[in-house]
This record gives C-alpha cells, structure tokens and sequence, in this order.
C-alpha cells in the first residue's frame, strides 16, 4: 500500500467537502493506494506525466480529485475541488500542474 501525500491545501479543500462526497473520494484514493484504479476517473495529460482526476457526483453538486500514482513512494493527491461548470476551469487545472511540478522537485 502506498503512502497518501497531500500537496498544498488539498487536504483542506477535500476536508470542506459535503459528508458523502468526502467518503467517497477517499474510498477512491484508498483503491488507488492499493494499486487499482477508482470507479470513475480520466487521465489529465495537461497536469503532466500520470495525473488523474477522480470524478463524484452526488446531489451536492460535481466533486474531483486530482492526483498521480506513477511514483514508487507516494500518492500524491494534487488538488480537490468542486467543479462549477462543465469543462475543468483553467485556474484548476493550472494549480495541479504547479502542484505536479513540486513533486518533481522532491522526489
């Protein structure tokens, strides 16, 4: 099993989520420990090399996760948020990319 490494405030941001929508992101980034992958996700070439986004929908609204699991030591979970429109908003999906590139940094 591998570690969970939150980076930035994705901890926090994925904390402030609604009840079930925080339960079932982490039952996936738990698949995701294991070495599975989780029940609904994409892969988000745009954040770099083996990131990916998990996808929940509840009657709350639209919740993703974006992480990557390329690496021996860690998951690394690079952003959580709630989506507001249909396509990933340009700011988040920039923010995992800065986020991926300090993993590089310290692996």
């Amino acid at each position: 099993m591998k570690t969970l490494k939150f980076i930035g405030s994705s901890l926090d941001d994925l904390r402030d989520m609604p009840a079930t929508a925080r339960r079932a992101l982490g039952i996936e980034l738990m698949t995701i420990q294991y070495g599975r992958e989780p029940s609904d996700f994409k892969p988000m070439k745009t954040v770099g090399a083996g990131a990916s986004e998990i996808r929940y929908r509840d009657a709350s609204g639209a919740f993703r996760v974006i992480y990557v699991a390329k690496f021996a030591e860690a998951v690394y979970v690079l952003h959580a948020f709630q989506k507001k429109t249909q396509k990933t908003a340009k700011a988040d999906i920039d923010l995992a990319a800065q986020r991926y590139k300090l993993i590089g940094e310290q692996t």
